[in-house]
Parts: C-alpha cells; structure tokens; sequence
C-alpha cells in the first residue's frame, strides 16, 4: 500500500494499487452520440478525485492522531499535579521533574526513531513504540514513588516520539513546499486538539477518580492508536528509496544537517518559539494556582481557551498560504508572539495581572504561535531527501524539544514558578527566535520578501 503524494516525483502514487487514470484528450470525432467513452472517463476521474480526498483525509486524521500523543501524554495529567505531590509525599519541584523527563524522552527517542523509520520503513518503528507507550502508560498507574514515576514518564516520552517524528517524515515522503506547509497546518488543527481538550478530560476525570485514572485512560488510546496505524495508514516509505546507515554515517548524517544552514535555521526558530509555549505549559498550572487560586478544572479551561488561539492561529497559516510568502508568515508570527508576551510582562509589572487579563494575553500569543510551528517545520525540512527525512524529522524534533524544555525548565530555577519568572522566560524565547530567524533569513537571502 502506499500513500497519496503531492511530489511531483511521487504522483504516480496515488491510489492504493498505483493506477493512474489518463487526461482525457480532446478528439475531433468526438460527438454527442459517441459521447459514452468520454462520459465514463469523466465519472472515472470524479470517482478516483473523491477516493483520493478520502484518502487524504484519512491520512490527515492518522497522523493527526499520531502526532497529538505525544501532547496528550505530556498535557492531560496538568491538572492533577498539585494532587499527585501529595499523594506521593514529594515536592512540587520533583514532580515538575516528572514533566522534563517526558520531554527529554521526546527529544531522545525522535533522534533514535527517525533513523530508524528512514533504515526500516515509517510502519515497523512506529507500531513499536505505540506498543511500548501504551504499556508504560499503564504501568505509571501503579508507581508508588517519584522517581519510578519520573523514569516510566522518560519511556513513555521515548515511545511516544515515534507519533510525531514518523507523522512528520510521512509528510515529507509525500508533500512539500507550500503543500506541505498546508497539510502541516491541517496536522497541528487535529494535534492541536490534544493540549486544547487534555487538560479538560484530566480535570473532569479527576472528579470521577484518582489521578491514577487519566493514566488508565491514556492507556486505552494508545490502543486504539494502535489499532488505527495498523490498520489505516499504509507504507510511504518504498524499499528502494530506504537507507542503510551505519552508527557513523548516521552521525555525518545528522552533522551535514546540523551545518545546513536552510535546516539549522529554522529548526532553532522553532525550538525557541516551542521554548516560549513550553514554558507556559509547564509552569502556568501552579502559578494559577498559586496567583490566581484558581482550581484544577478552571486551570482547564483557561488551557483550552488559549490551545484554542493556536488552532485558530494555524487556520489563519492555512489562509496565508498562496496569499502571503512563507517568510512573512513566519516573522507575523514571531513578531505578534514578542508583543503579546511583553504585554504580559507589563501585565503583571503594573497590577493589571487577572485569571482573565493574563488568560487573553496568553490567547492571543498562542494564535501567533500557530503561525510559527507549521512554517518552521515546512522550512527545515523541504528539500531535505527522502532517505534523510526521518533523520531530519528527529534532529528537528530533538532540538526542539530539547532546547524548548530545557529553557522552560529555568523558569524555576530561583525558587517556585512566579508570574514574573515565567513571562521572563518567555519573553526571552520569543525574541531569541525572532533573532535568530532574521538573521538566517539575511544569511540565506533567499527570494525577497514579497506575497507569492
């Protein structure tokens, strides 16, 4: 089986069974009354155009899937956190510790499964690490101490990476350019879902039990995930178009993409903007808490609201494309994070600071953020070869996820998480990535930066 393409080198695949229907041809001879033949080759055509959108849906959905478990894991136990300290007997520190480890999972595993996908296909190492996902997932469960439950978090980030960094080769095996910049805006829409609706499920489960059970819950999506990769998404990745790398290459692999710079640059932008929202997402739980007394399900519903403004955010991305160039994209994004996360700064510094007033700030820089993610992403990896693309997909994945969690991780670092630590961090993120992103956009000198 193999999956529809939008490359052009990859056309021809785009039906299950490889069959392409031929243009139709105008002929002189041609009249009403020998009119059936073509009218058959019309209905043929409409009826293969609706198999392939089908198609492409459903590929959409799959990956969507795939790419929202990693979120889903690391956002739908937010709101039991507080809980989870104390029925552990540990610190809040510690178990912010357990939400680095899942991140630093995530950044390890993708730079161990993307090779992989790339020497062995995108479907093998994909169903193993949803296997070993589901079953970590189920076994966290059972911990009784902070540090089993930090090392099961490490494994299910670990596995978990196999969502995102084969859902992006994937892309890449079968689109590019602007097509693939569309269809990543379409992934992060159904992706998004996960962060927006998590912490909501977490917080209503936590009425019904324990915060054992949102781990139960997960456990059962990892099986139904499961079953729907191995049963709905086909191969893209031929035998013939598969690497077979050694350790050593596969380093000079990962080092020809560390020193290109039409990869490197962008993939530091994304990192860095990640690094912004990422802050928000570990820390923004105890300090609504902590600052506004807010209770785990209204932590929810602000988690949503701004989860939200990045689907909102990507849908404006899927309208700009064709209208505005890629490069504009990117700095509108860049740009409208800097000014939403200084009015948060500004915010808090004057008293201005609300549940309600730091909830609209944080809307409004997520919808720019949904403009930064897909662009990165479309940027470092177009034109990368479809042998390296689970490579680039990993190295992507692992510095984004790791430099992001790393720098969030310092929000923390001067005692617990404020208000002002937090937007500090941010706000440094964010004008990280705009620097370092004008500066490869100078470097690169790429076509000016004119609407296409």
């Amino acid at each position: 089986m193999t999956l529809v393409s939008a490359r052009p080198d990859r056309r021809a695949l785009i039906t299950k069974d490889v069959q392409n229907v031929p243009a139709r041809t105008p002929r002189t001879d041609d009249a009403p009354h020998q009119g059936g033949a073509p009218e058959h080759r019309r209905t043929t055509r409409r009826a293969d155009a609706s198999r392939t959108r089908r198609r492409t849906l459903l590929l959409v959905f799959v990956l969507g899937v795939l790419s929202a478990i990693g979120p889903l894991a690391t956002d739908l136990y937010l709101p039991a956190l507080p809980q989870i300290a104390t029925d552990l007997g540990t610190s809040e520190a510690s178990v912010k510790l357990t939400l680095t480890s899942v991140m630093a999972g995530l950044a390890l595993g993708q730079l161990v499964i993307g090779p992989l996908s790339d020497r062995w296909g995108r479907r093998p190492p994909l169903l193993v690490g949803i296997g070993v996902f589901t079953a970590s997932t189920l076994a966290i469960a059972a911990v009784t101490s902070v540090e089993m439950f930090s090392l099961l978090r490490f494994v299910q980030g670990l596995s978990a990476a196999a969502g995102l960094v084969v859902s992006r080769a994937i892309v890449r095996d079968v689109f590019d350019g602007d097509a693939a910049a569309t269809f990543f805006s379409r992934l992060v829409l159904l992706a998004g879902l996960a962060p927006m609706l998590g912490p909501i499920l977490g917080g209503q489960l936590l009425f019904l039990g324990p915060w054992q059970l949102l781990f139960f819950v997960l456990g059962a999506m990892g099986l139904a995930t499961f079953a729907l990769v191995l049963f709905g998404l086909p191969e893209s990745l031929p035998a013939e178009q598969r690497g077979r790398t050694s350790p050593g290459a596969q380093m000079r692999v990962f080092g020809a993409l560390l020193r290109d710079l039409r990869f490197i640059g962008p993939t530091l932008t994304l990192a860095l903007s990640f690094g912004m929202s990422f802050t928000y997402i570990s820390t923004f739980s105890f300090v609504s808490q902590s600052r506004f007394d807010s209770s785990a399900q209204e932590f929810s519903l602000v988690f949503a609201v701004t989860t939200l403004g990045m689907i909102l955010g990507n849908q404006v991305n899927a309208f700009l494309i064709g209208r505005v160039e890629i490069y504009r994209r990117l700095f509108l994004g860049l740009g409208g994070s800097i000014v939403s996360v200084t009015s948060l700064t500004v915010l808090d510094a004057f008293g201005g600071a609300s549940l309600v007033t730091v909830t609209a700030a944080l809307f409004v820089m997520m919808v720019f953020t949904g403009l930064v993610s897909p662009n990165a992403t479309a940027l470092a990896l177009d034109g990368q070869s479809p042998k390296v693309a689970g490579s680039g997909s990993a190295l992507l994945g692992t510095l984004q996820f790791g430099i992001g969690s790393g720098l969030a991780s310092t929000a923390g670092l001067a005692g617990p998480v404020t208000l002002s630590s937090m937007t500090t961090v941010m706000l440094a993120t964010a004008v990280g990535a705009a620097v370092v992103f004008t500066g490869f956009s100078l470097r690169v000198r790429r076509t000016p930066l004119v609407a296409a």
